[in-house]
């Protein structure tokens, strides 16, 4: 997960960004995004309680052996936390190292289980020569109500893209949600408060990073996928603030106001 140079905090689980200057909150991006309903996260966990329990066989008997039930239950149900932290770490560490390359850094020593992926993305670095006109850098809309870091905003082949890096197993179209909210940020807002114009972002593109190949994927921007978009962020208020205050306190028809 990217850590944005600006200020956030956690709520309810959803990132939310400060800025510190105004004081002014907003939901991550991300955050937003996770309004939409996922249904193919239900057969990926229960795959990973399933492979679990198969490869943990012995560990799960042993616990349910000595009367220890609930151990058992709760060892297998985080059995896909286990796997996305993985996963979430790996991540993290390649989009470290990609950031410091897109700055111009030198690397230096690089991990061998990472030093795939930093050839690989040397490799796209050389083919495509991305002159980065941002990197890593907050983007913010208060019409909307919505702020997020983008991973890169580059000049290619003369047009200004937008970068979204991705090292997971697949690359799904919920990515262009993400993309055209970024597009219709307002400004760029940095870690002290002072906010720059958003650069004119004309085209945008998903880099797959993988352990064996980096490849580029165009992404439609459209304002009919940010109308989707901006709906998710009305979801995104009833879930946080409006639910809650929906259902009122029993009531008994035989009590009557004092």
């Amino acid at each position: 997960m990217t850590t944005p140079a600006v200020t956030t905090v956690k709520k309810g689980g959803s990132r939310i960004y400060v800025d510190d200057l105004t004081g002014e909150r907003q939901p991550g991006v991300t955050s937003i995004l996770n309004m939409l309903a996922k249904p193919g996260l239900r057969y990926w966990f229960a795959k990973m309680v399933a492979e679990e329990a198969v490869e943990s066989f012995s560990t799960i008997m042993d616990l349910v052996g000595k009367q220890r039930h609930d151990d058992a239950v709760d060892f297998l149900k985080r059995a896909p936390g286990r796997h996305s932290g993985r996963a979430a770490d790996r991540g993290t560490i390649v989009h470290g190292l990609v950031e410091r390359l897109n700055r111009g850094e030198t690397l230096g020593n690089v991990h061998p289980d990472f030093e795939p992926y930093v050839r690989h993305y040397e490799g796209f670095l050389n083919k495509w020569q991305p002159e980065w006109l941002e990197v890593e850098s907050t983007i913010w809309n208060s019409t909307v109500g919505f702020a997020g870091t983008c991973d890169g905003i580059a000049r290619i082949q003369n047009e200004i893209v937008l970068v979204d890096l991705k090292t997971g197993a697949n690359v799904y179209g919920e990515v262009s949600l993400q993309l055209n909210a970024y597009r219709h940020g307002e400004y760029v807002l940095e870690g002290n408060g002072d906010r720059r114009p958003l650069p004119e972002i004309e085209t945008a593109a998903v880099v797959h990073l993988r352990e064996d190949r980096c490849e580029v994927l165009p992404v439609r921007l459209g304002d009919d996928i940010f109308q989707v978009f901006v709906a998710l962020r009305e979801v995104f208020q009833w879930e946080t603030d409006i639910k809650g205050t929906v259902l009122g306190k029993p009531v008994d028809p035989d009590t009557k106001d004092d």
